[in-house]
């Protein structure tokens, strides 16, 4: 398939706000793409080139791209940097830019979607000595060939913001009509596969259910909702319930299909490497031919053995080397609460209570290596309210609230599971805008624009200035240094002293009041607002929602 027929799609997206028409027009270019373009173009219209589970990163930046294109245009870097100040996008620079070309590349060929694909893969794996100049002629190349049209949206795809309105509730969408699927086939296997690609081509041969779980692909894991009290706990998963500790970790998938062990973020991103302890201590302590468990890694202090908060222990999660060290010096306690795959069975439609026991046969406990997580069972607000004290004593978060009888259904916001947490006030946001300082502050970025999601839109809420260090008395704390060193990776515009981000940086944030404002697109404003940490282990879609900042504006003013 041409690219050009791809970007011509692009085109007539973006002239529509309707996601009726979105997804009409999506479904009618599905039907006709042969079975080998099909992965590629649904990867390329969410934006990616990788499947969702696929943690490999493009890694290329907006100074890369400016590079990128001055080789394929031949406009100074300065003339580039001049009109992203006046246009605030590289890609409809690149288009301008293109547009005027006056000479074309001798031999030039058109495009295909899969020479952009391939070309924009290999920018993952490109290392060693050469390797920016290798990135910026992938993509040099890329534009060189490209029609204006196709130069901005491949310099969007470059920098994984296509900017064009395509979510994933519209994808989705549009694979149920163009292959006349059923909707809930469709979600279920999303959520299992968390690959388009793959569930188009599903569709297409209508096989969807024929979707499997397996061991080492990771999927979507079920979520919680939130409880503001403990009767709220049981109206939302029923009496009587089974209560587990809300541990003050990140969440891990553990998979192993009988050959190796495999980690997994909720995020889906890969951390077996980062993990060798976990890794050995599941080898060790986790019998089966092959299983899939979902757990809560928990740090806490090798010389006291008290648990530590999330903040201490959240490097372990990006450290890519001297992980051995590192695990020494900040050790986890694997917690096991759910198991979703057994010895070649899927227990995703097993009851809770079922799976629970299963566990208990599987999982040979060890204090401060591989336990299952603390739980009761009981439907009395007394000992409820006793258990989530002992919670909070021992060091965790608060409890969990779990139905008895309900199937594990994963990617969800399910009334089977609630958590009640010690301190409400706080929200989970991204930042989509930074600004950097001034004085001694000058070299880092230090006043953060944080947003909520509405559907798929991101809405600002305010901005954030306190809570991290400036000087931090070790490398786990939430810095400026930390902060500007990822955002300064994912800026995608700068003007001024502002810079606009790829929203990718998510921070919990505590805050005084909600006020309504109509300076930010949500309508409310965070009076006092407050880092407490960075969430690494979080991923966008499980941000704070306009409806919950809502809810809570309303509940603060009763």
């Amino acid at each position: 398939m041409k690219y050009k027929d791809l970007s011509t799609l692009y085109d007539a997206i973006v002239t529509t706000s309707k996601r009726l028409e979105k997804t009409a027009i999506i479904a009618e270019f599905l039907r006709h793409c042969n079975e080998e373009d099909l992965p590629l173009v649904l990867n390329l219209l969410s934006g990616r080139v990788f499947p969702l589970w696929d943690s490999r990163k493009i890694g290329f930046s907006s100074r890369l791209l400016i590079k990128a294109i001055s080789a394929a245009t031949g406009s100074s870097v300065e003339t580039i940097e001049n009109a992203l100040n006046k246009q605030g996008d590289l890609g409809d620079v690149a288009a301008t830019l293109l547009d005027k070309k006056s000479q074309q590349t001798l031999g030039q060929t058109d495009l295909t979607v899969a020479k952009v694909t391939t070309n924009i893969q290999k920018l993952a794996v490109q290392e060693g000595s050469g390797t920016v100049n290798k990135k910026v002629g992938l993509v040099a190349e890329l534009l060189s060939s490209a029609t204006p049209s196709e130069a901005k949206y491949i310099s969007r795809t470059v920098l994984e913001v296509l900017r064009v309105g395509i979510a994933e509730g519209i994808l989705k969408d549009a694979i149920t009509q163009a292959f006349e699927q059923k909707v809930n086939d469709v979600d279920q296997a999303f959520d299992i596969l968390a690959d388009f690609g793959a569930i188009a081509l599903h569709a297409k041969k209508n096989t969807l259910h024929d979707v499997q779980l397996t061991p080492g692909k990771p999927l979507k894991l079920m979520l919680a909702i939130l409880a503001k009290s403990v009767d709220e706990g049981f109206s939302a998963v029923g009496t009587p319930a089974i209560l587990e500790y809300k541990y003050d970790g990140f969440r891990l998938q553990v998979h192993y299909d009988g050959n190796i062990v495999r980690l997994f973020t909720r995020n889906m991103e890969e951390v077996t490497n980062q993990f060798p302890d976990i890794v050995d201590h599941v080898q060790d302590h986790v019998t089966g031919k092959s299983f899939i468990l979902d757990c809560e890694a928990v740090g806490y202090d090798q010389t006291t053995g008290k648990y530590l908060p999330f903040q201490k222990i959240s490097q372990r999660i990006k450290r890519k080397h001297n992980t051995e060290a590192i695990a020494k010096q900040y050790p986890v306690e694997l917690n096991v609460f759910d198991i979703l795959y057994y010895n070649g069975k899927n227990l995703l439609n097993t009851p809770f209570t079922e799976r629970r026991d299963i566990l208990t046969h599987a999982v040979q406990e060890q204090e401060k290596k591989v336990v299952l997580s603390t739980a009761i069972t009981t439907d009395d607000p007394k000992k409820t309210q006793a258990f989530f004290v002992k919670a909070i004593t021992a060091g965790h978060e608060g409890v969990m609230f779990k139905a008895q009888n309900t199937p594990y259904k994963p990617g969800r916001y399910v009334g089977y599971m609630a958590k009640l947490k010690e301190v409400m006030d706080a929200l989970d946001l991204v930042v989509v805008k930074a600004e950097w300082g001034e004085g001694k502050r000058a070299t880092w970025l230090t006043s953060y624009t944080l947003a909520c999601k509405n559907g798929d839109d991101l809405l600002e809420i305010g901005k954030v200035g306190t809570g991290l260090k400036e000087k931090p008395t070790n490398d786990t704390e939430a810095s400026f240094a930390t902060m500007t060193e990822h955002l300064q990776k994912n800026i995608i515009h700068t003007k001024g002293k502002e810079v606009t981000v790829k929203p990718t940086m998510i921070v919990e944030v505590s805050y005084e009041e909600i006020q309504q404002s109509p300076t930010y697109t949500s309508g409310y404003a965070l009076r006092f607002p407050r880092v407490l940490r960075i969430r690494y282990d979080k991923p966008l879609q499980e941000i704070a929602t306009l409806q919950q900042v809502t809810t809570l504006y309303v509940s603060q003013n009763k």
